[in-house]
């Protein structure tokens, strides 16, 4: 079964793609790989989800972002490939968590999109990660995740 029917099965609905916000491209097809650019969590109204994780949100909070990024990263994929079917495989994600200075629960936060992409993906969307803090995002956002994807 395809990553599309999954979907389906999923009960998951993807958003639009979101735009750029400066001058970058969401995504980059080379040499059989997706690099898909860093995005962030955005609320029902469009608007990017503002806070500091520690602070503001919960880590339990903070991972339910990154989910929310990994559904606009799958909606950046389709919308580049034309159909999630095309991905053989989820490389590397790098999660960036916007949190206090104390903060170490930053790979609890970035499962929020790993475990959407297996889900999602079976097997295939296992990949290599890094997850690490920062000490600010643009615009105030608590997450931000980029992905690389092996694509057909």
């Amino acid at each position: 079964m395809g990553a599309s029917q999954r979907l389906v099965e999923l009960g998951l609905v993807l958003p639009p793609p979101p735009a750029p916000v400066a001058r970058f491209l969401p995504a980059v097809e080379a040499n059989g790989l997706l690099f898909l650019s860093g995005l962030a969590p955005l609320g029902a109204d469009g608007a990017p989800v503002i806070g500091v994780v520690g602070r503001d949100f919960t880590a339990e909070e903070a991972q339910g972002f990154a989910r929310l990024v990994g559904l606009n990263l799958l909606s950046v994929m389709q919308a580049t490939l034309g159909s999630l079917d095309r991905v053989q495989r989820i490389v590397k994600v790098l999660g960036l968590v916007n949190a206090v200075p104390d903060f170490t629960r930053h790979p609890f936060v970035i499962d929020g999109c790993s475990t959407l992409f297996s889900e999602v993906f079976g097997e295939q969307g296992m990949h290599a990660r890094t997850a690490m803090g920062a000490g600010s995002l643009p615009s105030g956002i608590p997450v931000e995740i980029e992905a690389v994807v092996q694509i057909a």
